[in-house]
């Protein structure tokens, strides 16, 4: 996917079309064409950046909605990703939801912390960024779940298989090491 600063593009689009009006070539000035057409194309892109950005969110709706489906029917177990029986490790389970949602992951949860783009701080997690967990050695990520916005993540864990449970309060609140956006 391709990211553009649209209002950067449109001023440098605007620019140069007005630019390329002034000029001449051969006495001749370039018509104005070339100012309207810049515009267009920028309006263009407007209309692409927010229909990416509509494609995204509708996206990440239907991960947390799949992900939210598995609630009380996931057992969770060390290593394993065994999906007819929904025995799955923390990892397995985002791969699934993310398989489900047309998204190809690793499994295991240090693999799963290498994909994507890095998001540092919580404050800048979206819903359906993975969310990477330190839960037995200090740094190392051993946990991994899925963001749902507000503050709240769900995941698949050793006492009580899928949860959804708060990023800033008991348990993990000083256990979140990064975030991952695919």
């Amino acid at each position: 996917m391709i990211f553009i600063d649209k209002n950067r593009l449109s001023k440098s689009l605007v620019g140069i079309s007005l630019s390329l009006s002034l000029l001449t070539a051969g006495g001749v000035l370039w018509s104005p064409q070339a100012a309207h057409a810049a515009i267009e194309t920028s309006s263009s892109i407007d209309a692409l950046d927010a229909t990416s950005t509509a494609i995204s969110a509708t996206r990440a709706d239907s991960i947390v909605r799949t992900a939210k489906s598995y609630v009380g029917k996931v057992r969770y177990r060390f290593g394993v990703r065994d999906i007819q029986h929904l025995k799955l490790d923390c990892s397995a389970f985002t791969q699934l939801v993310f398989k489900k949602n047309g998204i190809t992951i690793p499994w295991g949860s240090s693999a799963q912390a290498k994909v994507g783009t890095p998001v540092k701080y919580k404050s800048q997690l979206r819903k359906g960024d993975l969310v990477l967990f330190s839960v037995s050695k200090p740094g190392r990520i051993n946990h991994v779940g899925i963001y749902l916005g507000n503050g709240k993540f769900i995941s698949n864990t050793t006492s009580s298989g899928v949860v959804i449970s708060d990023l800033n309060k008991g348990y993990w609140k000083d256990r979140f090491i990064k975030g991952r956006r695919l």
